[in-house]
C-alpha cells in the first residue's frame, strides 16, 4: 500500500500551464499502477490519465489527449501530471491514486489509494 500526496495546484488562465505532483509514501510504489483523476462540481470522478509501473506505458482521457502527460519518477516516489492548454472545462479536484493490478485500469473502483486532491481552477 502506498499514501498519496497531491500539490501543485492552483489558478491559471485559459491556455496556461501547470504541473501537479504526487508524493508517495511506502516501498510499494513502483509495484503500482498510478492514475489521475479529476471531478468536476456536481459530477462524477473520471479517469485522466494511467502510468505503468514502470512508466513506459501511458494512456489518456481523450478529452485531454495531446495537452496532457503523466510521468513517474520511481527514484523518487513521484508521480506527475503536466497540463498545457488549459481550458475552462479543465477546473476540476484533482486526485492522484494507485493500483496494485497488471494494467492501467480506467475505472475508479480498481484503485484502493487515492491522495485528497488538489484543486485546479482554469479561470480568466
Amino acid at each position: 500500500q502506498v499514501q498519496l500526496v497531491e500539490s501543485g495546484g492552483g489558478l491559471v488562465q485559459p491556455g496556461a500551464s501547470l504541473r501537479v505532483s504526487c508524493a508517495a509514501s511506502g516501498r510499494d510504489f513502483s509495484r503500482a499502477i498510478m492514475a489521475w483523476f479529476r471531478q468536476a462540481p456536481g459530477k462524477e470522478r473520471v479517469f485522466v490519465a494511467g502510468i505503468s509501473k514502470s512508466g513506459s506505458t501511458t494512456t489518456y482521457a481523450d478529452s485531454v489527449k495531446g495537452r496532457f502527460t503523466i510521468s513517474r519518477n520511481n527514484a523518487e516516489n513521484t508521480v506527475y501530471l503536466q497540463m498545457n492548454s488549459l481550458k475552462p472545462e479543465d477546473t476540476a479536484v484533482y486526485y492522484c491514486a494507485a493500483a496494485f493490478v497488471f494494467y492501467i485500469a480506467r475505472v475508479r473502483d480498481q484503485y484502493d489509494n487515492w491522495g485528497q486532491g488538489t484543486q485546479v481552477t482554469v479561470s480568466s
